[in-house]
Protein backbone atom coordinates (compact mmCIF):
# COMPACT_ATOMS: atom_id res chain seq x y z
CA UNK A 1 0.00 0.00 0.00
CA UNK A 2 1.12 3.14 -1.03
CA UNK A 3 1.40 6.93 0.97
CA UNK A 4 -1.69 9.19 1.31
CA UNK A 5 0.50 11.16 -0.76
CA UNK A 6 1.16 8.51 -3.62
CA UNK A 7 -2.37 8.37 -3.60
CA UNK A 8 -3.39 11.67 -3.74
CA UNK A 9 -1.04 11.98 -6.82
CA UNK A 10 -2.62 8.84 -8.96
CA UNK A 11 -6.15 10.23 -7.80
CA UNK A 12 -5.41 13.53 -9.75
CA UNK A 13 -6.65 13.57 -13.36
CA UNK A 14 -3.60 15.99 -14.68
CA UNK A 15 -1.21 12.55 -13.33
CA UNK A 16 -0.11 12.28 -17.74
CA UNK A 17 0.82 16.54 -17.68
CA UNK A 18 1.54 17.40 -14.06
CA UNK A 19 2.20 20.66 -15.21
CA UNK A 20 -1.39 21.19 -15.56
CA UNK A 21 -1.34 21.10 -11.81
CA UNK A 22 -2.15 24.30 -10.26
CA UNK A 23 0.16 26.31 -7.72
CA UNK A 24 -1.94 24.69 -4.92
CA UNK A 25 -2.56 21.49 -5.76
CA UNK A 26 2.12 21.68 -6.47
CA UNK A 27 2.49 23.18 -2.95
CA UNK A 28 0.18 20.35 -0.81
CA UNK A 29 0.68 16.90 -2.98
CA UNK A 30 4.72 18.26 -3.76
CA UNK A 31 7.49 16.49 -0.89
CA UNK A 32 9.59 18.63 1.20
CA UNK A 33 12.21 19.50 -1.45
CA UNK A 34 9.50 21.04 -3.94
CA UNK A 35 7.47 22.75 -1.12
CA UNK A 36 10.79 24.55 -0.08
CA UNK A 37 11.28 25.22 -4.04
CA UNK A 38 8.46 27.91 -3.64
CA UNK A 39 10.87 30.14 -1.12
CA UNK A 40 14.06 28.64 -2.50
CA UNK A 41 13.98 29.09 -5.56
CA UNK A 42 15.28 26.03 -8.32
CA UNK A 43 16.02 23.49 -5.27
CA UNK A 44 13.92 20.87 -6.21
CA UNK A 45 15.19 21.14 -9.56
CA UNK A 46 18.44 20.96 -8.55
CA UNK A 47 18.30 18.37 -6.15
CA UNK A 48 16.86 15.89 -9.09
CA UNK A 49 19.53 16.94 -10.87
CA UNK A 50 18.08 19.46 -13.29
CA UNK A 51 21.40 21.93 -12.59
CA UNK A 52 20.98 24.50 -15.03
CA UNK A 53 17.21 24.78 -14.75
CA UNK A 54 17.58 25.32 -10.98
CA UNK A 55 20.43 27.32 -11.44
CA UNK A 56 18.46 30.04 -13.48
CA UNK A 57 15.92 30.22 -11.03
CA UNK A 58 18.12 30.78 -7.98
CA UNK A 59 19.61 33.29 -9.69
CA UNK A 60 16.61 35.08 -10.41
CA UNK A 61 15.86 34.90 -6.59
CA UNK A 62 19.10 36.67 -5.70
CA UNK A 63 18.91 39.29 -8.40
CA UNK A 64 15.81 40.25 -6.97
CA UNK A 65 16.79 40.05 -3.23
CA UNK A 66 20.05 42.04 -3.94
CA UNK A 67 17.44 44.51 -6.16
CA UNK A 68 14.99 44.93 -2.66
CA UNK A 69 18.37 45.22 -0.39
CA UNK A 70 19.49 48.24 -2.28
CA UNK A 71 17.18 49.89 -3.60
CA UNK A 72 13.62 48.24 -3.14
CA UNK A 73 13.09 48.46 0.33
CA UNK A 74 13.84 52.16 0.34
CA UNK A 75 11.68 52.64 -2.82
CA UNK A 76 8.67 50.97 -1.32
CA UNK A 77 8.89 53.12 1.86
CA UNK A 78 9.17 56.44 -0.41
CA UNK A 79 5.91 55.15 -2.26
CA UNK A 80 4.42 54.90 1.19
CA UNK A 81 5.10 58.64 1.84
CA UNK A 82 5.92 60.07 -1.84
CA UNK A 83 8.87 62.15 0.35
CA UNK A 84 8.97 64.05 3.26
CA UNK A 85 11.86 66.86 2.03
CA UNK A 86 10.77 69.49 0.03
CA UNK A 87 13.35 71.42 -2.07
CA UNK A 88 14.61 74.83 0.09
CA UNK A 89 16.85 77.74 -0.29
CA UNK A 90 19.31 78.32 1.40
CA UNK A 91 21.54 81.81 1.42
CA UNK A 92 24.90 81.74 0.55
CA UNK A 93 26.71 84.16 2.15
CA UNK A 94 30.20 84.40 0.41
CA UNK A 95 28.33 84.57 -3.18
CA UNK A 96 25.67 86.18 -1.95
CA UNK A 97 22.81 84.58 -3.26
CA UNK A 98 19.76 82.26 -2.95
CA UNK A 99 20.92 78.35 -3.67
CA UNK A 100 18.13 75.82 -3.91
CA UNK A 101 19.21 72.54 -1.84
CA UNK A 102 17.70 69.29 -3.57
CA UNK A 103 14.23 68.40 -1.97
CA UNK A 104 12.45 64.48 -2.38
CA UNK A 105 10.57 63.84 -5.90
CA UNK A 106 7.15 62.22 -5.85
CA UNK A 107 6.89 61.74 -8.90
CA UNK A 108 9.93 59.10 -9.19
CA UNK A 109 9.16 58.03 -5.83
CA UNK A 110 5.83 56.78 -7.04
CA UNK A 111 7.28 55.71 -10.50
CA UNK A 112 10.15 53.65 -8.73
CA UNK A 113 7.45 51.95 -6.32
CA UNK A 114 5.32 50.92 -8.66
CA UNK A 115 8.36 49.43 -10.37
CA UNK A 116 9.34 47.63 -7.33
CA UNK A 117 5.54 46.31 -6.54
CA UNK A 118 5.45 45.04 -10.14
CA UNK A 119 8.93 43.35 -10.07
CA UNK A 120 7.24 41.56 -6.79
CA UNK A 121 4.25 40.36 -8.72
CA UNK A 122 6.79 39.16 -11.03
CA UNK A 123 8.95 37.42 -8.34
CA UNK A 124 5.28 35.75 -7.10
CA UNK A 125 5.02 34.14 -10.39
CA UNK A 126 8.32 32.79 -10.88
CA UNK A 127 8.01 31.49 -7.22
CA UNK A 128 4.96 29.32 -8.49
CA UNK A 129 7.01 28.23 -11.59
CA UNK A 130 9.50 27.30 -9.08
CA UNK A 131 7.10 25.05 -7.42
CA UNK A 132 5.46 23.28 -10.05
CA UNK A 133 8.69 22.53 -12.01
CA UNK A 134 9.88 20.67 -8.73
CA UNK A 135 6.88 18.85 -8.84
CA UNK A 136 6.86 18.52 -12.34
CA UNK A 137 10.06 16.71 -11.91
CA UNK A 138 9.06 14.84 -8.90
CA UNK A 139 6.06 13.20 -10.75
CA UNK A 140 8.28 12.29 -13.44
CA UNK A 141 10.75 10.68 -10.87
CA UNK A 142 7.92 8.76 -8.80
CA UNK A 143 6.34 7.57 -12.30
CA UNK A 144 9.72 6.24 -13.35
CA UNK A 145 9.97 8.78 -16.23
CA UNK A 146 13.25 10.58 -17.48
CA UNK A 147 13.39 13.84 -16.34
CA UNK A 148 14.31 16.18 -19.30
CA UNK A 149 17.82 17.66 -18.94
CA UNK A 150 19.26 21.06 -19.90
CA UNK A 151 19.81 20.63 -23.92
CA UNK A 152 15.70 18.70 -23.81
CA UNK A 153 14.60 22.11 -22.24
CA UNK A 154 15.97 23.98 -25.29
CA UNK A 155 14.78 21.40 -28.10
CA UNK A 156 11.28 22.00 -26.33
CA UNK A 157 11.51 25.77 -27.38
CA UNK A 158 11.82 24.66 -30.84
CA UNK A 159 8.46 22.39 -30.71
CA UNK A 160 6.14 22.20 -28.10
CA UNK A 161 7.33 25.07 -25.91
CA UNK A 162 7.31 27.31 -29.41
CA UNK A 163 5.00 29.67 -28.11
CA UNK A 164 6.88 30.72 -25.26
CA UNK A 165 9.90 31.62 -26.61
CA UNK A 166 8.08 33.58 -29.44
CA UNK A 167 5.86 35.12 -26.94
CA UNK A 168 8.34 36.07 -24.25
CA UNK A 169 10.17 39.13 -26.13
CA UNK A 170 6.23 40.68 -26.80
CA UNK A 171 4.63 39.79 -23.05
CA UNK A 172 8.35 41.94 -21.55
CA UNK A 173 7.10 44.72 -24.10
CA UNK A 174 3.87 44.87 -23.32
CA UNK A 175 4.65 44.76 -19.17
CA UNK A 176 7.31 47.48 -19.58
CA UNK A 177 5.37 49.64 -22.08
CA UNK A 178 1.94 49.08 -21.60
CA UNK A 179 0.94 47.95 -17.90
CA UNK A 180 3.72 49.99 -15.78
CA UNK A 181 2.72 53.28 -17.07
CA UNK A 182 -0.97 52.00 -17.05
CA UNK A 183 -0.69 51.41 -12.80
CA UNK A 184 1.50 54.33 -12.75
CA UNK A 185 -1.36 56.27 -14.13
CA UNK A 186 -4.21 54.41 -12.08
CA UNK A 187 -2.13 55.58 -8.83
CA UNK A 188 -1.47 59.13 -9.44
CA UNK A 189 -5.43 59.32 -9.69
CA UNK A 190 -5.31 58.67 -6.05
CA UNK A 191 -2.90 61.30 -4.76
CA UNK A 192 -2.91 65.24 -5.43
CA UNK A 193 -0.40 65.57 -8.04
CA UNK A 194 -1.87 68.96 -9.82
CA UNK A 195 -0.59 72.05 -10.93
CA UNK A 196 -0.36 73.78 -6.76
CA UNK A 197 2.38 70.29 -6.46
CA UNK A 198 4.52 70.06 -9.65
CA UNK A 199 8.23 67.91 -8.31
CA UNK A 200 11.00 68.66 -7.42
CA UNK A 201 9.61 71.89 -6.31
CA UNK A 202 6.90 70.89 -4.29
CA UNK A 203 5.64 67.22 -3.04
CA UNK A 204 2.20 65.88 -3.54
CA UNK A 205 0.58 62.86 -1.35
CA UNK A 206 -1.85 60.19 -1.36
CA UNK A 207 -5.56 61.53 -0.93
CA UNK A 208 -7.46 58.30 -1.27
CA UNK A 209 -10.77 58.86 -3.51
CA UNK A 210 -10.73 62.57 -3.03
CA UNK A 211 -10.28 63.54 -7.15
CA UNK A 212 -13.37 60.79 -7.59
CA UNK A 213 -15.66 62.68 -5.21
CA UNK A 214 -14.35 65.83 -6.81
CA UNK A 215 -15.61 64.52 -10.11
CA UNK A 216 -19.30 63.25 -8.86
CA UNK A 217 -19.61 65.97 -6.27
CA UNK A 218 -22.89 67.57 -6.88
CA UNK A 219 -22.40 71.37 -7.03
CA UNK A 220 -18.68 71.48 -7.73
CA UNK A 221 -17.00 72.88 -10.72
CA UNK A 222 -15.65 69.80 -11.67
CA UNK A 223 -19.07 68.05 -11.88
CA UNK A 224 -20.59 70.62 -13.74
CA UNK A 225 -18.08 70.35 -16.46
CA UNK A 226 -17.79 66.59 -16.46
CA UNK A 227 -21.06 65.64 -16.81
CA UNK A 228 -22.01 67.92 -19.79
CA UNK A 229 -18.74 66.88 -21.26
CA UNK A 230 -19.95 63.37 -21.05
CA UNK A 231 -23.25 63.89 -22.42
CA UNK A 232 -21.67 65.10 -25.82
CA UNK A 233 -18.96 63.01 -25.88
CA UNK A 234 -21.66 59.83 -26.23
CA UNK A 235 -24.02 62.00 -28.39
CA UNK A 236 -20.85 62.66 -30.70
CA UNK A 237 -19.90 59.07 -30.27
CA UNK A 238 -23.30 57.71 -31.54
CA UNK A 239 -23.83 60.37 -34.16
CA UNK A 240 -20.44 60.08 -35.61
CA UNK A 241 -20.30 56.65 -35.88
CA UNK A 242 -23.89 55.56 -36.89
CA UNK A 243 -24.36 58.82 -39.70
CA UNK A 244 -20.88 57.51 -41.31
CA UNK A 245 -22.66 53.98 -41.50
CA UNK A 246 -25.69 54.53 -42.54
CA UNK A 247 -24.84 57.16 -45.39
CA UNK A 248 -21.61 54.70 -46.15
CA UNK A 249 -23.95 52.11 -46.53
CA UNK A 250 -26.71 53.73 -48.89
CA UNK A 251 -23.26 54.95 -50.95
CA UNK A 252 -22.37 51.94 -50.95
CA UNK A 253 -25.58 50.68 -52.24
CA UNK A 254 -26.11 53.46 -54.91
CA UNK A 255 -22.58 52.67 -56.65
CA UNK A 256 -23.04 48.87 -56.41
CA UNK A 257 -26.79 48.73 -57.96
CA UNK A 258 -26.86 47.04 -61.30
CA UNK A 259 -27.92 50.04 -63.15
CA UNK A 260 -25.07 52.40 -61.81
CA UNK A 261 -22.53 53.02 -64.87
CA UNK A 262 -18.40 53.26 -64.08
CA UNK A 263 -18.81 51.89 -60.79
CA UNK A 264 -14.91 51.76 -60.55
CA UNK A 265 -14.67 55.79 -61.12
CA UNK A 266 -16.64 56.55 -58.76
CA UNK A 267 -15.34 54.56 -56.26
CA UNK A 268 -12.06 55.74 -56.77
CA UNK A 269 -13.50 59.48 -56.48
CA UNK A 270 -14.53 59.15 -53.00
CA UNK A 271 -11.43 56.73 -51.63
CA UNK A 272 -9.68 59.94 -53.18
CA UNK A 273 -10.49 61.81 -50.29
CA UNK A 274 -9.03 58.99 -48.09
CA UNK A 275 -5.42 59.51 -50.36
CA UNK A 276 -5.24 62.90 -48.72
CA UNK A 277 -4.14 63.43 -44.70
CA UNK A 278 -6.99 63.44 -42.22
CA UNK A 279 -5.42 66.41 -40.32
CA UNK A 280 -4.69 68.60 -44.01
CA UNK A 281 -8.78 68.13 -44.29
CA UNK A 282 -9.49 68.97 -41.09
CA UNK A 283 -7.34 72.24 -40.67
CA UNK A 284 -8.64 73.00 -44.59
CA UNK A 285 -12.11 72.62 -43.19
CA UNK A 286 -11.06 75.01 -40.64
CA UNK A 287 -10.21 77.81 -42.77
CA UNK A 288 -12.99 77.24 -45.04
CA UNK A 289 -15.56 77.33 -42.50
CA UNK A 290 -14.02 80.14 -40.08
CA UNK A 291 -15.76 83.67 -39.99
CA UNK A 292 -13.78 85.30 -42.88
CA UNK A 293 -13.63 82.32 -44.77
CA UNK A 294 -14.69 81.12 -48.70
CA UNK A 295 -18.21 79.66 -46.99
CA UNK A 296 -19.33 83.12 -45.27
CA UNK A 297 -17.51 85.09 -47.88
CA UNK A 298 -19.94 83.43 -50.83
CA UNK A 299 -23.08 83.59 -48.48
CA UNK A 300 -22.13 87.48 -48.39
CA UNK A 301 -22.08 87.80 -51.42
CA UNK A 302 -25.20 85.69 -52.65
CA UNK A 303 -27.00 88.36 -49.74
CA UNK A 304 -28.22 85.21 -47.25
CA UNK A 305 -26.22 86.79 -45.17
CA UNK A 306 -25.28 90.71 -43.94
CA UNK A 307 -22.05 92.32 -45.84
CA UNK A 308 -20.69 92.50 -41.86
CA UNK A 309 -21.96 88.84 -40.74
CA UNK A 310 -21.08 86.01 -40.40
CA UNK A 311 -22.12 82.10 -39.50
CA UNK A 312 -20.11 81.20 -36.12
CA UNK A 313 -19.43 78.06 -37.64
CA UNK A 314 -17.21 77.37 -35.07
CA UNK A 315 -17.73 80.22 -32.07
CA UNK A 316 -21.51 78.80 -31.12
CA UNK A 317 -21.72 75.70 -29.46
CA UNK A 318 -24.74 74.64 -31.14
CA UNK A 319 -23.68 75.91 -34.94
CA UNK A 320 -20.14 74.07 -33.59
CA UNK A 321 -21.26 70.57 -32.84
CA UNK A 322 -23.66 70.56 -36.05
CA UNK A 323 -20.51 71.39 -37.90
CA UNK A 324 -18.26 69.22 -36.60
CA UNK A 325 -20.47 66.06 -37.47
CA UNK A 326 -20.70 67.25 -40.68
CA UNK A 327 -17.37 67.35 -41.84
CA UNK A 328 -16.85 64.21 -39.89
CA UNK A 329 -19.21 62.68 -42.35
CA UNK A 330 -17.06 64.18 -45.01
CA UNK A 331 -14.36 62.52 -43.72
CA UNK A 332 -15.70 58.79 -42.66
CA UNK A 333 -18.39 57.96 -45.31
CA UNK A 334 -15.65 56.93 -48.01
CA UNK A 335 -13.92 54.32 -45.26
CA UNK A 336 -17.71 52.84 -44.17
CA UNK A 337 -18.30 52.68 -48.17
CA UNK A 338 -15.20 50.04 -49.15
CA UNK A 339 -15.74 48.73 -45.86
CA UNK A 340 -19.55 47.80 -47.07
CA UNK A 341 -18.83 47.58 -50.74
CA UNK A 342 -16.74 44.71 -50.00
CA UNK A 343 -19.25 42.78 -47.54
CA UNK A 344 -22.26 43.54 -50.07
CA UNK A 345 -20.58 41.78 -53.27
CA UNK A 346 -19.96 38.84 -50.84
CA UNK A 347 -24.13 38.41 -49.90
CA UNK A 348 -24.82 35.06 -52.26
CA UNK A 349 -26.27 36.72 -55.14
CA UNK A 350 -28.91 33.43 -55.38
CA UNK A 351 -30.41 34.83 -52.08
CA UNK A 352 -31.72 37.58 -53.76
CA UNK A 353 -32.58 36.14 -57.03
CA UNK A 354 -34.60 33.62 -54.50
CA UNK A 355 -35.92 36.56 -53.38
CA UNK A 356 -37.12 38.20 -56.42
CA UNK A 357 -38.61 34.92 -57.66
CA UNK A 358 -40.80 34.79 -54.59
CA UNK A 359 -41.95 38.71 -55.39
CA UNK A 360 -39.82 40.40 -52.49
CA UNK A 361 -39.81 44.15 -53.63
CA UNK A 362 -36.22 45.89 -53.16
CA UNK A 363 -37.62 47.36 -49.84
CA UNK A 364 -38.08 43.89 -48.03
CA UNK A 365 -35.14 42.61 -49.54
CA UNK A 366 -33.09 45.23 -48.26
CA UNK A 367 -34.76 44.84 -44.80
CA UNK A 368 -34.97 41.45 -44.93
CA UNK A 369 -31.87 40.15 -46.65
CA UNK A 370 -29.23 43.12 -47.02
CA UNK A 371 -29.39 45.00 -43.61
CA UNK A 372 -29.39 42.05 -41.31
CA UNK A 373 -26.32 40.22 -43.23
CA UNK A 374 -24.85 43.79 -43.06
CA UNK A 375 -25.53 44.35 -39.31
CA UNK A 376 -24.78 40.63 -38.69
CA UNK A 377 -20.92 41.47 -40.21
CA UNK A 378 -20.54 45.11 -39.10
CA UNK A 379 -21.44 45.24 -35.31
CA UNK A 380 -18.12 44.46 -33.99
CA UNK A 381 -16.76 47.04 -36.74
CA UNK A 382 -19.32 49.84 -35.67
CA UNK A 383 -18.55 48.81 -31.59
CA UNK A 384 -14.76 49.76 -32.54
CA UNK A 385 -15.42 52.30 -34.19
CA UNK A 386 -18.17 53.92 -31.38
CA UNK A 387 -15.11 53.42 -28.79
CA UNK A 388 -12.71 55.26 -31.49
CA UNK A 389 -15.26 58.03 -31.63
CA UNK A 390 -15.32 58.31 -27.88
CA UNK A 391 -11.33 59.15 -28.05
CA UNK A 392 -11.87 60.87 -31.17
CA UNK A 393 -8.86 63.51 -30.52
CA UNK A 394 -8.15 64.44 -34.07
CA UNK A 395 -11.45 65.91 -35.01
CA UNK A 396 -11.96 67.97 -31.86
CA UNK A 397 -9.11 69.58 -31.69
CA UNK A 398 -8.32 70.32 -35.12
CA UNK A 399 -11.01 71.78 -35.72
CA UNK A 400 -13.00 73.59 -32.60
CA UNK A 401 -9.61 73.44 -30.24
CA UNK A 402 -12.73 72.07 -28.10
CA UNK A 403 -14.51 75.62 -28.08
CA UNK A 404 -16.19 77.85 -27.84
CA UNK A 405 -14.37 78.35 -23.94
CA UNK A 406 -16.79 78.68 -21.17
CA UNK A 407 -16.51 79.85 -18.07
CA UNK A 408 -19.02 77.44 -16.09
CA UNK A 409 -16.35 74.63 -16.85
CA UNK A 410 -13.15 73.82 -15.72
CA UNK A 411 -10.48 74.63 -18.15
CA UNK A 412 -13.15 73.01 -21.08
CA UNK A 413 -14.82 74.12 -23.82
CA UNK A 414 -18.67 73.33 -25.17
CA UNK A 415 -17.34 71.28 -27.82
CA UNK A 416 -14.56 69.29 -25.87
CA UNK A 417 -14.83 66.13 -25.40
CA UNK A 418 -13.34 63.74 -22.54
CA UNK A 419 -10.36 62.96 -24.57
CA UNK A 420 -9.47 66.70 -25.33
CA UNK A 421 -10.40 67.82 -21.72
CA UNK A 422 -7.90 65.16 -20.40
CA UNK A 423 -5.23 66.56 -22.61
CA UNK A 424 -5.98 70.26 -21.53
CA UNK A 425 -6.15 69.12 -17.73
CA UNK A 426 -2.35 67.12 -18.50
CA UNK A 427 -0.59 69.09 -21.28
CA UNK A 428 -1.89 72.84 -20.44
CA UNK A 429 -3.07 72.67 -16.99
CA UNK A 430 -0.66 70.33 -15.01
CA UNK A 431 -3.52 68.82 -13.18
CA UNK A 432 -1.94 64.99 -13.80
CA UNK A 433 -4.38 63.98 -10.89
CA UNK A 434 -7.76 64.69 -12.49
CA UNK A 435 -6.24 63.75 -16.03
CA UNK A 436 -5.76 60.02 -14.31
CA UNK A 437 -9.29 60.15 -12.97
CA UNK A 438 -10.60 61.04 -16.14
CA UNK A 439 -8.86 57.97 -18.33
CA UNK A 440 -10.30 55.76 -15.92
CA UNK A 441 -13.82 56.76 -16.32
CA UNK A 442 -13.36 56.94 -19.86
CA UNK A 443 -12.12 52.82 -20.07
CA UNK A 444 -14.69 51.98 -17.43
CA UNK A 445 -17.54 53.66 -20.05
CA UNK A 446 -15.69 52.45 -22.58
CA UNK A 447 -15.11 48.54 -21.72
CA UNK A 448 -18.57 48.50 -20.46
CA UNK A 449 -20.46 49.51 -23.44
CA UNK A 450 -18.02 47.37 -25.76
CA UNK A 451 -18.53 44.30 -23.94
CA UNK A 452 -22.41 44.72 -23.08
CA UNK A 453 -22.80 45.70 -26.55
CA UNK A 454 -21.25 43.06 -28.07
CA UNK A 455 -22.53 40.13 -26.05
CA UNK A 456 -26.11 40.79 -27.86
CA UNK A 457 -25.20 40.67 -30.81
CA UNK A 458 -25.47 37.99 -33.40
CA UNK A 459 -22.20 38.05 -34.22
CA UNK A 460 -21.66 36.45 -30.47
CA UNK A 461 -24.68 34.74 -30.22
CA UNK A 462 -24.15 33.24 -33.65
CA UNK A 463 -21.03 33.52 -35.50
CA UNK A 464 -21.64 30.74 -38.15
CA UNK A 465 -25.28 31.82 -39.28
CA UNK A 466 -24.12 33.53 -42.40
CA UNK A 467 -21.38 31.46 -43.29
Amino acid sequence: MGSSKDNKIKNVNFFSRPRDASTSQAFQMGDTMTKLSFFIFGLGNIVNRQIVRGIIFLLIEIAYLIYMVAFGIRAIGNFMTLGTVEQGQVYNEALGIYEYTAGDNSMLFLLYGVITLMLTVGIVCVACLSGKSAFCTQFRKEKGMDVPSFWDDLRSLKEENLHAMLLTLPVTGIICFTIVPLVFMIMMAFTSYDHEHQPPGNLFDWVGIANFKAIFASGSKLAGTFWPILTWTLIWAVFATFTNYVLGLLLALLINRKGTRAKGFWRFMFVMSIAVPQFVTLLSMKTIFNANGPVNVILRALGFIGATESIPFFTDSLYAKITIICINIWIGVPYTMLSTTGILQNIPADIYEAAEIDGANPLTIFRKITMPYMNFVMTPNLITAFVGNINNFNVIFLLSGGGPDSMDYYYAGKTDLLITWLYKLTITQKDYNLGAVIGILVFIIMATLSLLTYRHTGSYKDEGAFQ
